[in-house]
């Protein structure tokens, strides 16, 4: 297995645009494949849009939403992913043949569609429909998997995902810097935002801090640790609806070090070689091999009843 050049991209995507968000989606990788990049990520919804969705209806969400593999978007990232020789994972509103409604992340390259992943744990609009299956997939010999947002949060998850092979994960969010009952949480004043050319300190200072960055690395350097996998980590910049985020879209490796994260308040990207090596040097391919699962397996499976929070219809969660 070779070495693979990934890049992982954030933006400011414009609620409800696929064209125009297509278009940075087209322009950043175009400029990570000049750079020898081979994949780029990009947010949850960063076709769509996301935090706006929370007012829409269901015949709005079906408007908006696309079939997958055959809507409009797969076909636009085919032809970005053809024209500059790029892997590209994006997220949308998907609806299928019912009309049932998900949120998805795509894989996409030369020659289509390569996986689809249904998020797990969806919130934001009531009429989004959970799914039901992990997914694995190749990248030029690399098994990869894709978690959305509020999946990662549940370590089964990851553990279970890394367990079906995956040496990589995508774990693109629309996420931080919103309320919680973790100390330090909260909206970030978008005011900062739109001041950020002449005072850029109060911003960084905010998105930096427990609102932000600080409570990011509370928990997503211990996935990448405790499974020696690889994470590629993607989140907006800017204002998502009314909503700001704070970007520090990261790629992390098996030892839970960042081998490079974007600091930029423009929409950018950053990139990293992984290398396969470090996948079995790392401590958490050896804690995979030590596991007991006769211990607790019974455990882990036992029934529970999931709770969601009305909450999360009306923003995001951490």
């Amino acid at each position: 297995m070779n070495t693979l050049k990934v890049s992982t991209a954030q933006f400011e995507h414009k609620s409800g645009d696929k064209e125009y968000n297509l278009s940075v989606i087209a322009r950043l990788s175009g400029e990570a494949a000049l750079q020898g990049s081979e994949v780029i990520a990009f947010h949850e919804c960063s076709i769509t849009g996301y935090t706006f969705a929370r007012k829409l209806s269901k015949e709005q969400m079906l408007d908006l939403a696309e079939l997958i593999p055959d809507g409009e978007s797969i076909a636009r990232l085919q032809q970005i992913a053809a024209e500059n020789n790029i892997v590209i994972l994006a997220g949308l509103f998907e609806k299928d043949e019912h009309d049932e409604l998900y949120k998805a992340y795509v894989c996409v390259d030369r020659n289509g569609l390569v996986a689809k992943y249904r998020k797990l744990h969806p919130f934001i609009n009531p009429n989004l429909n959970p799914g039901s299956a992990y997914c694995i997939f190749d990248i030029k010999g690399w098994k990869c998997g894709i978690l959305i947002c509020y999946d990662n949060n549940i370590i089964e998850n990851v553990r279970a995902t890394s367990l079906l092979g995956a040496e990589i994960i995508f774990m693109p969010h629309v996420t931080m810097c919103t309320p919680s009952s973790r100390p330090g949480a909260g909206f970030v004043d978008p005011a900062l935002w739109y001041n950020r050319k002449n005072d850029p300190t109060s911003l960084r200072l905010e998105f930096n801090g427990m609102k932000g960055r600080d409570w990011l690395m509370k928990w997503i350097p211990a996935r990448a640790y405790d499974n020696g996998i690889y994470v590629v980590f993607a989140n907006p910049v800017g204002m998502d609806d009314d909503q700001l985020k704070n970007g520090c879209s990261m790629i992390i490796d098996p030892f839970g070090d960042i081998l490079n994260e974007c600091q930029s308040f423009e929409d950018s990207f950053v990139s990293a070689e992984l290398t396969p090596e470090k996948l079995k040097m790392a401590g958490g391919y050896r804690y995979r091999e030590a596991r007991r699962p006769d211990l607790y397996r019974h455990i882990i499976g036992e029934d529970h009843h999931p709770v969601q929070k009305v909450i999360w219809l009306n923003q995001d969660s951490e």
